[in-house]
């Protein structure tokens, strides 16, 4: 059995893109950049307190239809976006993106925090850590080679 207590329900990621950071950045944090990689129709309001939207159409081999929306807490471009939005049926987490560039590219950091961490909550940061796996490597694909999913 898992004792919960020792668990902070947070991830942690991190990936090399062999991209200038400014355009890492706004892969993330322009709709125009997500929907390259990930989303069909994302809108950004890159400004504290805007608004995230992310929707899917017919995404991946599941064909997923959704929209997921939250709120914009931090921006410094092109080092750092933070937003918050709904991970789960109930609950919302904050998803912090850091950008350093690097001689042989951009570093791409993402902690996403704020999962309950009884049963259920775990469950479903489990999924979401695959899929953040799987988002990464497509936004790396995207930036570095131009290829969409």
């Amino acid at each position: 059995m898992v004792n919960t207590n020792t668990i902070k329900g947070e991830l942690n990621w991190a990936t090399l893109v062999r991209a200038p950071i400014e355009q890492v950045y706004d892969a993330f944090a322009t709709g125009e950049g997500q929907d390259g990689w990930w989303t069909d129709g994302a809108t950004i309001e890159a400004w504290p307190g805007g608004e995230v939207r992310f929707p899917w159409e017919e995404w991946g081999p599941d064909k997923l239809n959704d929209e997921l929306v939250g709120k914009v807490i931090e921006v410094e471009k092109p080092t750092r976006f933070v937003f918050e939005w709904r991970a789960g049926p109930d609950f919302t987490t904050t998803v912090e993106l850091t950008f350093e560039q690097r001689e042989d590219g951009t570093v791409v950091r993402l902690h996403e925090s704020g999962y309950p961490t009884d049963a259920a909550g775990l469950t479903n940061m489990l999924g979401v850590s695959a899929g953040w796996g799987e988002a990464l490597t497509l936004m790396k694909f995207y930036v570095e080679h131009g290829v969409r999913y």
